[in-house]
């Protein structure tokens, strides 16, 4: 294989991600050789994934609650996301070919609800635009003697530059090309990484019911997160029991707010029934009751449950299923709503950090600028995207700060 050439005045974008595109195209727009290093065969592996297959672009939403979704470090991105806003990325996909819709939760996805093609036309564009698109694995970070960065070496030689910009994501999905090389290359020169742990990831549970009810994906449901016994999070939406646990947007928010490794104690409480009070959902029990009071209790339960999770409710409502319905008394019934309104889920941790949705941790920010994204520790240097301690919710939050951090630090690294 041929080894790279380039001017010392190129702009090397190294990973061909979300924001790794954003950064190499707008660094183009600026009127500088850019060269982007991509040992994938195609840009943008992860994005062809995302919002199952779907890609969920962004949140039609102002910067203010895009802030606010942002778990980690939020102060940091505001320049950011002020300079390339939601409705300028909404404005950017449509003017490459990218027609887009609004869908629940203000969550925009493109009308063909194919991420293959977002992923195609940001490739497209880059060409269009100039850039150069090399197959190549960076290695290191050569400096020079006032110890700016001077080349990038790769897998297939060195590449001479004036500027970089990292953006290399995190380590989840280790499969699409996601595998901290970007952390080692800031830790060679100087930068603090903090420790990557899985956001918006599933989460494992001891409780046997939940394979017992793999498949049931309860919709309008509240699911709150309590640490130590105390609300840390409450939201309501969908959810999805698996075989090890559960999953499903409010399962992947929670864990955003979850601190693993910290001997905290984690369990989950869902509400079947967020319309009702349990005074109004009592009463709810009580004409039912009296429409089947001569059915057993375990068959009684139909209009008020899904099937599958009727067997659960029963067992752990500890009330005998062959029961005649008239028998119970107010005191079990009380027991039958506070489940339906406080269905308790023990968590024992997160899923593997392979299948989180982002990775929580990365290159501080402290030693970023947040106007440029440029490093503060070695001139010319600038990260973008996931390999930074940065994550938010699910909804299209984290593609945005990938693409306006791509945009921030392209720009400046075009600039210099």
């Amino acid at each position: 294989m041929s080894s790279l050439r380039t001017r010392a005045e190129a702009v090397v974008v190294i990973g061909g991600g979300a924001a790794g595109m954003m950064a190499a195209g707008t660094a183009a727009a600026e009127g500088c050789r850019v060269v982007l290093l991509e040992p994938n065969e195609k840009l943008g592996r992860k994005l062809r994934i995302t919002g199952k297959g779907r890609c969920n672009v962004t949140n039609d939403a102002p910067v203010r609650d895009v802030i606010a979704a942002v778990r980690r470090n939020p102060k940091f991105l505001y320049s950011a996301l002020s300079a390339f806003p939601p409705a300028d990325v909404m404005a950017f996909f449509e003017g490459i070919g990218v027609p887009l819709k609004t869908e629940r939760g203000r969550r925009v996805f493109p009308v063909s609800d194919s991420a293959n093609d977002v992923a195609d036309r940001l490739g497209a564009w880059l060409r269009e635009s100039g850039v150069r698109i090399e197959h190549a694995r960076a290695e290191a970070l050569f400096l020079d003697e006032a110890g700016a960065i001077r080349a990038v070496k790769t897998d297939r030689g060195e590449v001479a530059c004036g500027s970089a910009v990292i953006c290399t994501g995190g380590v989840s999905y280790p499969g699409t090309g996601s595998t901290g090389d970007g952390y080692a290359l800031a830790a060679s020169v100087g930068h603090r990484v903090i420790s990557p742990e899985p956001s918006l990831v599933p989460l494992e549970s001891p409780d046997d019911f939940c394979a017992e009810l793999a498949g049931l994906a309860p919709r309008n449901v509240t699911l709150t997160l309590l640490e130590d016994d105390k609300p840390v999070y409450s939201e309501l939406g969908e959810m999805l029991f698996s075989h090890f646990g559960v999953t499903g947007p409010l399962v992947l928010s929670a864990s955003a707010h979850m601190r693993f490794g910290e001997g905290r104690a984690y369990r989950l409480l869902i509400d079947f029934k967020p319309a009702l009070t349990e005074e109004k959902l009592d009463e709810r029990i009580r004409r039912d009751f009296e429409k089947y009071k001569n059915r057993d209790f375990g068959n009684a339960l139909d209009e008020l449950a899904p099937r599958s999770l009727i067997p659960v409710l029963v067992r752990l409502s500890r009330i005998a299923p062959e029961k005649k319905v008239h028998s119970v008394t107010r005191e079990e019934r009380r027991t039958l709503v506070h489940l339906f309104k406080a269905f308790p889920v023990r968590v024992s941790g997160p899923r593997p950090i392979a299948e989180a949705i982002v990775t929580r941790g990365g290159v501080d920010v402290r030693q970023v600028d947040p106007r440029t994204m440029a490093s503060k520790l070695v001139p010319g240097l600038y990260f973008a995207g996931e390999v930074l301690d940065v994550d938010a919710y699910t909804g299209g939050f984290n593609l945005q700060i990938a693409w306006s951090t791509g945009r921030c630090a392209g720009v400046h690294a075009g600039k210099e």
